[in-house]
């Protein structure tokens, strides 16, 4: 070869040289950037000139034209990702779900500084003081002002819940934002990543690790399946649907309830409209299978936003949802609706417990003692310590209210018989209602109980269950602790390692240049020479 040919081997050393250390360097700029994927350099060589065929050689003679920069490819694990992206996504689910039981314990255990179980203790000491003297207009007082405030408390406890639920559909509807913002973004890089690579001679890695940390923070969001195409598009599954395609995504929708405004994610192109576009019917466009049971084997315990829609659940949950029919179906995933049927049950139970008291006192002396006036008011109705707002007899916790005349006048209970004798059965029937233990939390629990002891068995159920989420949470944060430590092992930008590569760049580009110096200093020598 000659010695101007020669030229361009060192030519293309210095080139390569260049660029080898240009990439390292943006490695290196880049240690501490998040969702940065390490850049490695591929060389290869140029075409070789052929000099002479000779049949009986081994090899044609040829000489080669020096090394050429072939690409900078990102260094990932494609299974890495995958199990990080699963782990990530399960990991956020347990931490929604973890955020939700401890915002219940908070609403449980504490009201204004003062925790509810003291409202029921308060009033089971009045119970047990007015059946001491049932007839002492005192304690008949505190019986009733005790009603009062176990009802208002009540109220403060479930409208608190009522309140996060509230709460948990402003996160879903943003989260749902977010993800659609996510799924447009994607799309933009799926084109702009296509326009730059579609010459086949520079790789959009920046732009790929915009896209991958998009879909990273994706997966939290929801359960996903993530492909790359041929061309180098990101298609991404949500659910089981198309959501993310190469050049276009399905966007989620949300149609609000009219009566809680809770918002549900759907599918529109699933959804059946009419002309004018509006919903007529979601079945089947849902994003997600509410009746689904959560389980790690089948993968449905993914997905920060399926754990705040299974918190917060569809509706105000009410004693009546927890008919056996309907609990397992629609209740019992749903933490806060869990909590709300339970509590709405206690408060229930010991309303019309403590009106059905009454009544019975009532009814007993009219049919013993021929005394139709006895606990009743002047339209001849048996006394009732709690009605409803609606005048319904449907006694659920925001629809119950304090009898206004009794809690005007306790005396008007009187607790006198003819014979003006205490009235001490009537008491008495008060103690047991709150001593008989023939209550269960839900259709579920066998064990029963009584009033006394009712709350605190709810509040350590919800003890018990944010303990086992916790547990959850924090093993599986370890298993994605590990599986990131495993992927940035491969991914992460070592700074001794780049080092160790610039020095051997920089040692090429020097060698490439002595080479040109060395080719320069011949050819002077040659025409010098030859000039003499």
């Amino acid at each position: 070869m000659s010695l101007m040919g020669s030229l361009y081997i060192g030519a293309s050393g210095l080139q390569t040289g260049q660029n080898a250390l240009n990439t390292t360097a943006h490695n290196m700029s880049n240690v501490d950037t998040v969702g940065y994927t390490r850049q490695q350099v591929q060389l290869g060589t140029r075409t070789y000139n052929t000099i002479s065929k000779t049949n009986s050689a081994i090899a044609y003679q040829q000489i080669g034209l020096g090394v050429n920069y072939t690409q900078v490819k990102q260094i990932r694990d494609y299974f890495l990702d995958k199990t990080y992206r699963r782990e990530s996504g399960r990991s956020a689910f347990y931490d929604a779900s973890t955020s939700a039981i401890e915002e219940i314990e908070n609403l449980l255990q504490e009201l204004d500084g003062e925790a509810f179980a003291d409202s029921i203790e308060n009033l089971w000491e009045s119970v047990q003081e007015l059946s001491k003297d049932p007839a002492n207009s005192v304690n008949q007082g505190v019986f009733v002002q005790r009603c009062n405030e176990f009802l208002t408390r009540a109220q403060a406890v479930y409208t608190g819940l009522g309140e996060y639920q509230d709460n948990l559909n402003y996160k879903i509807v943003n989260q749902v934002e977010v993800m659609n913002a996510y799924a447009k973004r994607i799309c933009e890089l799926n084109k702009e990543i296509l326009q730059i690579e579609s010459g086949q001679v520079e790789q959009a890695n920046d732009l790929r690790d915009e896209r991958n940390q998009l879909v990273d923070e994706l997966s939290a969001m929801g359960y996903i399946d993530c492909r790359e195409d041929y061309d180098g598009n990101i298609i991404i599954r949500l659910e089981g649907v198309d959501f993310v395609k190469s050049d276009s995504y399905n966007k989620i929708a949300l149609d609000y309830d009219e009566i809680t405004g809770f918002a549900t994610p759907y599918w529109k192109q699933l959804a059946k409209v009419d002309i004018n576009g509006n919903v007529v019917d979601m079945a089947g466009a849902e994003l997600f299978d509410m009746q689904q049971t959560i389980s790690t084997d089948a993968n449905t315990d993914i997905g920060a936003l399926k754990s705040m829609l299974f918190a917060r659940g569809d509706r105000r949950a009410t004693y009546k949802d927890l008919d056996a029919a309907v609990y397992d179906k629609e209740i019992s995933q749903s933490i806060i609706m869990n909590v709300q049927a339970e509590f709405d049950q206690l408060v229930h139970k010991i309303t019309t417990g403590i009106n059905q008291v009454f009544e019975d006192a009532a009814v007993r002396a009219a049919t013993e003692n021929q005394n139709s006036d006895y606990m009743r008011d002047e339209n001849g109705d048996p006394y009732t310590i709690f009605n409803t707002v609606t005048g319904i007899p449907d006694y659920t916790i925001e629809n119950i209210i304090i009898n206004g005349e009794i809690k005007q006048a306790p005396s008007l209970l009187g607790f006198i018989k003819d014979d003006a004798k205490a009235d001490q059965e009537t008491a008495d029937a008060l103690k047991e209602l709150f001593t008989s233990e023939e209550h269960t939390l839900n259709p579920n629990v066998k064990t029963t109980t009584n009033f006394i002891n009712y709350y605190n068995n709810l509040v350590s159920q919800v003890g018990t269950t944010g303990d086992v989420l916790r547990g959850i949470s924090e093993n599986q944060q370890l298993t994605v602790d590990n599986v990131a430590a495993a992927r940035e092992q491969i991914l992460g930008v070592s700074s001794d390692e780049e080092l160790s590569n610039m020095i051997m760049f920089q040692n090429a580009y020097n060698a490439s240049s002595r080479y040109i110096n060395v080719i320069s200093e011949l050819l002077e020598h040659i025409i010098n020479t030859l000039g003499r």
